[in-house]
């Protein structure tokens, strides 16, 4: 076997450096959620040696779909219409699943106009780490409730919301997402070990990451804001991940954790703490929500993962070589074949 030259000091296995992966000056407010979850990004990105060219950015419209402008500047973006980022990641994908897809979207974006959408690309388990930067408001257009706002929230130009939340991991659970997790923007490591499993997930990853907008709703009293969030926290488990390059050398008690093997052969290793909460258990996640909701906690952490249900491109046995690459003689129908289907529908 080979041996793997160390990388220079400084850089990845792929020879680049931190600042290879970050991307244009934030213009969002200072103090934003969304800039410490870029940050996070740019670190795992870097930590997992991605390649750059090789992982496309998408988003819709809001404060959320301007992310992408702040990280990996080598990489692919599309910025598309409110809601619709979903679509844009499936035709992606499809054309070429070689790619590894990281899809911003805020809480109006996948919970308003793109709840249809998001529930689709969920269904459909297409390979994207689909990342709700959630805070509760229309921070783009000055602070208007958004669906996962809280039931009784009070805002100063907003008045009083009446309506109940949508949650969106709760919503991704029903329409059996394969991977669902949440976290928090104040805390940068468990958002870094998440963002590593999602990675290493093989079809739809959804990360609901609670990012307080200091703008228009950081109030104590909101479960989106920054004092909540560190006073509310129920961490579910502590976890780590293992990349697939290093060698596993765990040794825990029985019953005491669970390991959880990626599709690239990475590792999740996961510690139960006192809720003992199984994450290969569908009905105890959605149990875990529902009373989470009734007792107002804020639970984090791998809510649940899947990892034997197939993605998109396995479903519709898409070849090894991506469609995008095939040449046009391969593609495209000839002549003869379209004049002998035309005559069958004559």
């Amino acid at each position: 076997m080979a041996i793997q030259e160390p990388p220079a000091q400084g850089t990845n296995l792929i020879g680049l450096t931190r600042n290879d992966y970050k991307g244009r000056a934030s213009t969002l407010c200072k103090g934003c959620g969304h800039d410490s979850i870029s940050a996070r990004i740019i670190s795992v990105a870097y930590d997992l040696s991605i390649q750059p060219t090789q992982l496309i950015k998408l988003s819709g419209i809001g404060c959320s779909s301007k992310t992408p402008a702040y990280f990996l500047n080598q990489s692919h973006g599309f910025n598309g219409l409110h809601g619709r980022m979903p679509s844009m990641a499936t035709g992606a994908l499809l054309a070429n699943h070689t790619l590894k897809a990281i899809g911003i979207s805020g809480d109006g974006d996948t919970g308003s106009i793109g709840i249809g959408q998001y529930i689709h690309m969920v269904r459909r388990n297409v390979p994207v780490v689909y990342i709700v930067e959630n805070n509760g408001v229309y921070g783009l257009t000055k602070g208007q409730f958004s669906a996962t706002a809280d039931e009784g929230q009070q805002l100063k130009y907003a008045g009083l919301n009446e309506l109940p939340p949508i949650d969106v991991c709760m919503e991704a659970l029903v329409a059996d997402c394969g991977f669902v997790a949440r976290s928090f923007a104040g805390d940068p490591r468990q958002v870094e070990t998440l963002l590593k499993a999602a990675l290493s997930h093989r079809g739809t990853a959804v990360l609901d990451i609670i990012s307080p907008c200091v703008s228009f709703n950081d109030h104590e009293d909101s479960t989106k804001s920054y004092a909540w969030g560190k006073s509310h926290e129920e961490v579910v488990s502590d976890f780590s991940f293992i990349p697939v390059r290093n060698e596993i050398t765990v040794d825990y008690e029985e019953g005491q954790s669970a390991d959880v093997t990626m599709h690239d052969g990475a590792v999740i290793h996961l510690k139960k703490l006192d809720s003992n909460h199984d994450p290969r258990d569908r009905m105890a996640a959605l149990r875990l929500l529902e009373e989470a909701k009734l007792k107002q906690e804020f639970i984090t952490g791998l809510i649940y993962i899947n990892e034997e249900r197939q993605s998109l491109s396995e479903l519709e046995r898409l070849p090894e070589a991506p469609l995008a690459r095939l040449p046009e003689d391969t593609v495209r129908p000839s002549r003869d074949a379209l004049d002998a289907l035309m005559k069958d529908l004559m």
